[in-house]
């Protein structure tokens, strides 16, 4: 029999995709675990219709919201999965697999990811790697942070799996501006708490350096000119990280 699969997941306002992420794991999750930072549109409703377990939370720090997603799993093993990431097909086998097999010592597996921009595979420019997703409960430790928690393992050793996650974070030019002006700010928010200033090296040249690393060094001229649009939003979400950290240096300044 295989052991038990909890997938959990993190949102806000994710109707948009959330469907299509649900659907990918319904197969192989004996339980789904979404932590909701207080929707406004249908991602609660299509949550509750895949039968999974809805927690509405504040969102503070994305590291807490997992934690506190991982306090409530069941399962002996973790899927973690975001509401714009799709398990392929291969991937739902491996998993299966894998977590059946009581053989295997392995505790974690790193797990491939294909981005999308416009719906279009990308293959460079920073875009092709993978994470760890899958392991056992109680075998990593979750990182705080603002924007991208990191898991590290702790007990037993690593594997990687060849199955991807489809991951369509950049859908429209409007949908990535969005999300990019969003991770700015809190880029900002977590860099001032770690003490760090801008300067106008960082606000001027850094976002230079951004597309010319993305697009030029990692070849993500490869791809095609489509993507030069993708490459240009990090590095307007490199300005608006040290423009607004600059304004808030300039305000602890003046409130000290």
């Amino acid at each position: 029999m295989s052991a038990k699969l909890s997938v959990l997941m993190i949102t806000k306002n994710a109707a948009e995709t959330l469907e299509k992420s649900l659907a990918s794991i319904k197969k192989i999750a004996h339980e789904i675990i979404i932590v909701d930072s207080k929707s406004t549109d249908r991602t609660v409703e299509i949550a509750k219709n895949y039968l999974a377990q809805v927690y509405v939370k504040e969102f503070f720090d994305i590291g807490k919201q997992r934690l506190f997603g991982l306090s409530k799993a069941t399962g002996k093993w973790i899927l973690i999965l975001d509401a714009d990431e799709i398990v392929s097909e291969r991937l739902m086998k491996e998993i299966k697999s894998k977590i059946g097999n009581i053989k295997i010592k392995i505790t974690g597996y790193f797990i491939p990811y294909q981005n999308f921009f416009l719906n279009i595979p990308l293959q460079y420019g920073g875009e092709n790697y993978s994470m760890l997703r899958l392991f056992r409960k109680n075998s990593v430790i979750i990182s705080p942070s603002l924007i991208h928690e990191h898991f590290e393992l702790t007990k037993g050793r690593s594997g990687k799996l060849k199955g991807k996650i489809f991951h369509h974070s950049y859908r429209s030019i409007f949908q990535m501006l969005t999300k990019f002006t969003d991770y700015g700010f809190r880029t900002a928010d977590e860099k001032l708490l770690l003490g760090e200033k801008s300067s106008f090296k960082k606000i001027f040249i850094f976002p230079i350096h951004m597309f010319w690393a993305r697009f030029i060094k990692d070849k993500g001229y490869e791809d095609g000119l489509f993507r030069i649009p993708l490459d240009l939003g990090f590095a307007y979400m490199e300005f608006i990280t040290y423009i607004t950290l600059c304004i808030l240096n300039i305000k602890n300044q003046k409130s000290k």
